[in-house]
């Protein structure tokens, strides 16, 4: 009997060393094809200048100082395994593909056909007839953080903004894609999806920050768990909502209510969208969109505004002659429609020259799909990122006049990209503009930075 159990056990170790050698081979051929390609790469970076390379982990400690130092010319830049290529003059990002596991792939991550089909049948939720009744949300929501304000001790000469600014805008936000009102600016521990949220925008741009682009690795740490966590809570309350309307949707009765309310919500355009053939978006698609517009709709908008206010602080010259022009437009009124948007032409200058400064989408970044030659006869191969950096005469100073009708007509149409271009500006810019503007209109009228 112990005859034939070695017989047996020899083969399965034989098995279990010619498994491990082949293994150990195909790793070492992966690094050394890995190896190659990088070679490549860095010996076509050679020909642009750039900071001394540590052999492991690149510029990595240098990232945070010299990301935000000028520099007179394209220069190179290495962190761990992944290249870059910064321009200063104006000529599929990373950070997408962090955003997936939560938003999925809707207008923001997609590309091709399939963003094309999505676009197309999201085209009304852009239009102006639809988001001219957000503008009566944004402006009761606003309304509910400046009580809160005047309700905190007065005294105080300085007080943190953002976690406000956030909080208001998520329920604006919550308005205008579920018709659903929240008590998360006043009450302590909002509700599960307001949280999950709040906490997904933070870790997403914490690893960001910290450079955790791998996906083995981050979902192996604490903040990676939490994040998996976060995202089950926000699908679950996406996918419950979805289903609910969908329901109300079937019965003609409650369909005939939903389509002559004062305004039709994001979710409600979505479900009603078809194409010329009668489809409309799955479940997952659904679910992608809806969540793309709580992190375009939400992160960006409180980002500027708090921006705003900083610069507000700043000079409060330009405040003054904000508070002035949005005084005589309001005249007694105490909110803002619409129609007034259109007339606050400095405020919105003011508006453009600090998302210019602090721009919601820093950087654009591209990876080239094929090799490219400079006119110089410089070359780069396919896989490298590159990003342009300023553009602008005099970029650290405050101007709200860069932004005049004479002297936006003479500059290029994507010298301002506070919000990314392309295909993926839509997004951004639906919401945040108009909520700027109004949120600004309403709380200047009342407050002094």
């Amino acid at each position: 009997m112990a005859s034939l159990l070695d017989n047996i056990a020899k083969p399965s170790a034989v098995v279990l060393q010619l498994s491990l050698v082949l293994g150990f081979i195909f790793v070492l051929l992966k690094v050394a094809q890995l190896y190659q390609e990088r070679k490549k790469i860095i010996k076509a970076l050679e020909a642009f200048p750039g900071p001394p390379r540590h052999w492991l982990y690149g510029h990595n400690h240098l990232v945070r100082r010299e990301l935000g130092s000028p520099r007179a010319h394209s220069y190179s830049f290495g962190i761990f395994f992944f290249l870059f290529l910064f321009f200063t003059d104006p000529k599929s990002p990373v950070t997408y593909k962090l955003l997936i596991p939560w938003i999925g792939k809707g207008l923001l991550t997609l590309n091709g056909a399939k963003w094309f089909q999505h676009r197309k049948l999201l085209t009304p939720a852009f239009h102006y007839d639809v988001l001219k009744p957000y503008v009566t949300l944004m402006s009761d929501s606003v309304k509910v953080m400046l009580d809160k304000w005047e309700k905190r001790n007065t005294q105080r000469k300085t007080m943190e903004i953002f976690q406000d600014m956030s909080l208001m805008t998520l329920d604006t936000i919550m308005k205008c894609a579920f018709s659903y009102d929240t008590n998360c600016q006043t009450q302590n521990h909002a509700d599960f999806y307001i949280k999950a949220v709040y906490d997904l925008t933070y870790l997403v741009v914490q690893r960001i920050r910290t450079l955790s682009l791998s996906d083995v690795f981050y979902g192996m740490t604490r903040k990676g768990h939490q994040f998996q966590e976060a995202c089950k809570l926000a699908h679950t309350h996406t996918d419950k909502v979805i289903k609910e309307r969908k329901l109300l949707l079937c019965n003609e009765k409650e369909r005939e209510k939903i389509l002559k309310k004062r305004h039709l919500d994001f979710l409600d355009i979505l479900l009603c969208a078809k194409d010329e053939k009668g489809v409309g978006l799955s479940d997952e698609d659904l679910r992608a969109e809806v969540d793309t517009f709580m992190f375009g709709g939400h992160d960006t908008t409180a980002s500027g505004i708090s921006w705003l206010f900083y610069c507000m602080s700043l000079h409060p010259e330009h405040q003054q002659r904000c508070r002035e022009e949005i005084q005589e437009i309001l005249g007694e009124r105490d909110t803002i429609e619409w129609e007034d948007l259109g007339k606050m032409t400095y405020t919105t200058m003011c508006i453009k020259e600090s998302l210019r400064l602090f721009p919601p989408v820093p950087a654009v970044s591209r990876q080239l799909a094929k090799p490219i030659t400079f006119s110089d006869g410089r070359s780069l191969p396919a896989g490298l990122f590159s990003l342009n950096r300023d553009v602008w005469e005099d970029p650290e100073i405050y101007d709200p006049m860069r932004f005049s009708p004479e002297n936006s007509a003479q500059r290029h149409s994507h010298a301002f990209l506070p919000f990314s271009a392309g295909s993926r500006w839509e997004i951004f810019h639906s919401l945040s503009p108009p909520s700027q503007v109004a949120s600004h209109g309403r709380v200047n009228s009342q407050q002094c930075f």
